[in-house]
């Protein structure tokens, strides 16, 4: 980790996916700030679907890293992080993540409304929308990696049904992406975008 925190801007610009890593690790009290403030994240009537599972065990490294096309950077990251949304877990927790500047009228009616509202939508929808709400903090969880000099790589390559078997995980737990984090042994591809002009249009 930099000894300087990086702004947004220049995260946002320096930020490249890095596949080979030091074999430095990452303390707990590291990752649980690096988590704290990814979950700053917007969230849709705060519902804060996203769960995270840091994996910094040797073995179940290398069990993900077979999961997840044997991609190398899996295994040698000092923690993976699996990026998860659980919508039921998240929806029995509505007392806890209703804001408690709401008024108490509305804090119970929105106690009886907010899980009914996704009942309604079925357990399909309700998902796909906890892992759009995910993808979120996913995006807020990689600025935060690169501003404080880490190196990331996140990742969509893998087989769910073995991630959650490997994890314990319920069918009903999304997995948005894995997340390899450690201190770069190598640098990685520099940025190639689109010009902005090529994907806005201000009208």
């Amino acid at each position: 980790m930099s000894n300087q925190e990086l702004t947004v801007a220049e995260a946002a610009r320096k930020r490249v996916s890095i596949r080979k890593y030091t074999e430095e690790p990452v303390s707990a009290a590291e990752i649980l700030e690096i988590l704290e403030l990814a979950g700053k994240a917007p969230s849709a009537q705060n519902v804060q679907p996203w769960r995270v599972i840091a994996v910094t065990d040797h073995d179940l490294k290398q069990k993900l890293q077979a999961a997840a096309m044997n991609q190398p950077q899996v295994g040698s990251a000092a923690v993976v992080f699996v990026v998860t949304s659980d919508m039921v877990e998240a929806l029995s927790l509505v007392a806890d993540f209703i804001h408690p500047g709401v008024p108490a009228e509305r804090r119970e009616k929105d106690i009886v409304s907010i899980p009914a509202s996704f009942e309604k939508m079925g357990p399909e929808a309700r998902d796909a929308w906890g892992r759009g709400q995910t993808n979120i903090f996913l995006g807020y969880l990689l600025l935060v990696l690169a501003s404080k000099g880490y190196g990331s790589s996140p990742m969509l390559g893998f087989d769910p049904p073995k991630v959650r078997e490997l994890l314990g995980l319920a069918d009903h737990v999304e997995i948005p992406a894995l997340v390899a984090v450690g201190h770069p042994a190598a640098d990685g591809f520099p940025q190639h975008r689109l010009p902005v002009q090529d994907i806005v249009k201000i009208l």
